[in-house]
């Protein structure tokens, strides 16, 4: 799918993700794919798509800075892999298949969404508490226990981020920081961004592959983002993290309820009855939609189109 016009906005969303990234290290997936359905009118499907390659393309670049750094543990990088490489390939197919048989791809990705950003907004507030409640329990844990924890941290990002584009930055992080407490801030970022690459580029490139990604579009946000998070990097140590996690979390829980509304009414508005008319004398046959489905207001990403074929 390719945007029939350049549009500046899409620049613009990507130089404020970008700008918002630099400055608190979370918030890309969370931001850009509720801002390309909720501003931009993008099929979920597609936001996640063209997200997910968005953000593999940003994440190598923080991946390499990190890797300079030697600021990447590469034991737990692997270890989430292990776990998140196969339910990405799983919710892939899982994805397509809801896609070619029921056409409830989009529901089952608008869910998936409102989901991860209220849980993303959790884990930005409760990120302290939840530490306090549970790291004297994690940390009686043997290391073979926390492999197989990581690993299964890594199963759920990946169905995660392959139907959502979101819970890589700061869900990864905080069961980073639970798990492996004795490793530095810097390494556990390092860490979760480094495995982020090959999660969000599998994920993307099969998305890709069933056509949800808009290259034109993706040029676009990466040509604002890039400038965007030398900017937010430039001014991220003069504006305070907790401020700043509050007031990101505050826009995902607003954000994430608008979609929970939306996907209340969806299933409403957004499935139309069809009839088949008789085929005309001309050979061709046309699809009529209920004149009640018609009278709704449809989204713009609806999936009901259909076109007549002479």
């Amino acid at each position: 799918m390719l945007s029939d016009s350049i549009d500046p906005h899409y620049a613009i969303a990507g130089f404020l993700v970008g700008a918002l990234v630099g400055v608190t290290g979370v918030g890309g997936g969370s931001l850009m794919t509720p801002i390309l359905i909720v501003l931009f009118g993008v099929s979920p499907t597609t936001a996640v798509g063209t997200d997910l390659l968005f953000a593999a393309a940003t994440k190598t670049i923080g991946s390499l800075v990190h890797g300079v750094n030697r600021t990447i543990d590469w034991q737990v990088v692997r270890r989430l892999a292990i776990g998140s490489i196969l339910t990405t390939a799983l919710a892939l197919m899982v994805l397509s298949w809801l896609n070619m048989k029921t056409g409830s791809a989009n529901h089952i990705v608008t869910a998936v969404l409102t989901f991860a950003l209220l849980l993303t907004a959790g884990a930005l507030i409760g990120r302290n508490k939840i530490l306090g409640i549970y790291a004297q329990r994690i940390a009686s844990l043997n290391e073979r226990s926390i492999a197989r924890l990581t690993i299964a941290m890594g199963a759920m990002l990946g169905i995660l981020v392959t139907f959502s584009s979101v819970g890589a930055g700061a869900i990864g992080v905080t069961a980073l920081v639970l798990l492996y407490p004795r490793l530095p801030m810097a390494r556990i970022v390092g860490s979760d961004i480094a495995h982020a690459v090959p999660l969000t580029l599998i994920a993307g490139l099969g998305h890709g592959v069933m056509g949800s990604v808009d290259f034109h579009t993706l040029v676009l946000l990466l040509a604002g983002s890039l400038p965007g998070i030398f900017v937010g990097s430039s001014i991220s140590a003069r504006i305070p993290d907790r401020a700043l996690r509050y007031v990101l979390a505050a826009v995902l829980i607003i954000v994430g309820s608008k979609l929970a509304v939306d996907l209340s009414v969806q299933p409403k508005t957004g499935v139309g009855v069809v009839r088949i008319a008789p085929t005309s004398q001309t050979g061709c046959s046309g699809g009529e939609a209920d004149s009640t489905n018609a009278a709704a207001g449809a989204p713009r990403y609806s999936g009901s189109e259909f076109a007549s074929s002479c």
